[in-house]
């Protein structure tokens, strides 16, 4: 059984990580036609960390500012207000040469309409950047068939980029992208105009550069399923970024705080509904978790209260009225017991995982443990209520430190229910399946509410 000091090292504030970023957008505010009547804001105020050696996806829908982030990452666009540093300079303060230089050797860029000269070759495509440097003839057809080689293109070197179909071009760019040996390789939809199998074969290349070369991978996409290939997704909207989501089948690179790494089901339901909010989510979240047998004009009305009662705009005398009353007279029609029965259960989630926010929010270095040790005591009778089973000493004692775990976010759901389903004597709870997802689903669905209210206000 561990310490109280090694219970409370998931919120240690002087264990977050402090390495400097590659990539440091800070305030990024990005205006087209700025002072005219056609003035449009493209980004703003986007604070972006991006570390050495991290696959980054910007994910969003058309508009949202993702190709804007990425071209002030590469220098083609100066900020309105705000800086962006890239290995400590801010690059548009670079005289003309130092940024010609810093766009040849440190980035190498991507287009989704590949950008080959349909008049050369396949290999002077790829070895156009090095012509551009004075590298010699000799030297740079060396690195541009190593790179068509890797790639599984060499055999196309002397073709016209007019005879290759869209999954050789794309290769071909990426050879192109990277035959200056840069740092960050930039990818702005990439695989937007290729077939399945194309896509997934360049998806997968991008994956091999970053973990066999340990280049920093920045892609843009507005598609859900190339999410996972990502250490982090920075969701943007309407210019702002969002949220920003750690995957947690990945290592990561850029050290997050406690608890921010915790896959709770709102993450789930992010993967199946990538555009919403996190309001939203969570309005899906508490729905799931209330409906049993309703159609669905009875679920707009309750997904309504329930966003309602999330926005703190609706209270529980409220809520249980809609609930009671009748189908055609706007409620969803629960009886009195059932309507009572959720009413309690989504008001008593509410409160406990606001206590989750308090928490986070204003947890102290020298109070942290007292305060997580209450809090954990709390989130355990609550739980135990629901559940209505009985523990004995060590159980309980072994419970706190379970339910410390998965809320510090150093273990995760399947290690803590793997925990309540082992046996006392080999350091578990020794409880039954049934009894362990009952407590595994209530924590969860705390998890879910207080950690994405905190993903959403950071």
């Amino acid at each position: 059984m561990r310490t109280s000091k090694e219970r409370s090292v998931g919120f240690r504030i002087s264990e977050l990580n402090m390495a400097k970023a590659q990539i440091f957008a800070k305030n990024l505010e990005v205006t087209y036609n700025e002072g005219k009547s056609n003035e449009f804001k493209a980004s703003r105020d986007l604070n972006v960390e991006i570390f050495a050696g991290e696959y980054i996806i910007l994910f969003g829908p058309s508009g949202c500012g993702k190709s804007t982030l990425l071209y002030s990452i590469l220098g083609a666009l100066p900020p309105s207000r705000g800086q962006m540093l890239v290995k400590g300079d801010d690059i548009y303060k670079y005289e003309q040469d130092q940024l010609v230089n810093f766009q040849r050797n440190v980035i190498g860029i991507m287009y989704q309409a590949f950008n080959l000269i349909p008049s050369i070759s396949v290999l002077d495509n790829v070895v156009l950047p090095q012509i551009f440097a004075s590298v010699d003839k000799a030297r740079r057809d060396n690195r541009g068939r190593d790179l068509l080689r890797r790639f599984g293109v060499d055999h196309i070197a002397n073709k016209l980029p007019t005879n290759l179909s869209g999954g050789q071009m794309q290769r071909v760019a990426v050879a192109r992208s990277l035959v200056n040996d840069p740092e960050i390789l930039l990818a702005d939809e990439p695989v937007g105009n290729l077939d399945s199998i194309s896509a997934e074969q360049v998806m997968n290349t991008l994956e091999q550069i970053n973990l066999n070369d340990k280049k920093t991978v920045i892609l843009v996409t507005h598609d859900a399923k190339y999410l996972p290939y990502a250490h982090r997704v920075y969701y943007l909207r309407d210019g702002k970024n969002e949220r920003e989501v750690p995957n947690p089948e990945k290592k990561q690179i850029k050290k997050v705080e406690a608890g921010k790494t915790i896959t709770t089901e709102i993450e789930k339901l992010a993967r199946m509904y990538p555009y919403s909010s996190i309001e939203e989510l969570r309005v899906k979240s508490l729905v799931n978790y209330l409906i049993e047998d309703i159609d669905f004009d009875q679920l707009v009305i309750l997904e309504k209260a329930v966003e309602d009662v999330i926005k703190g705009r609706m209270g529980d005398n409220r809520f249980l009225d809609i609930l009671n009353k009748r189908i055609g007279e706007g409620g969803v029609g629960f009886s009195k017991a059932r309507s009572e029965m959720i009413t309690k259960k989504i008001f008593t989630i509410m409160e406990e995982s606001r206590d989750i926010t308090r928490f986070r929010s204003t947890i102290d270095m020298d109070l942290g443990y007292y305060y997580q040790s209450r809090f954990v005591e709390r989130l355990k009778k609550y739980t135990l209520s629901e559940v209505k089973i009985k523990l004995s000493k060590e159980q309980h004692e072994r419970l706190d430190d379970f339910i410390s775990d998965r809320l510090t976010g150093l273990t995760r759901r399947h290690e803590f229910l793997l925990a309540l389903d082992k046996p006392v004597k080999e350091g578990g709870l020794g409880l039954n399946k049934k009894a362990s997802a009952l407590i595994s689903r209530h924590i969860e669905k705390l998890l879910a509410q207080g950690v994405s209210y905190i993903i959403a206000k950071h």
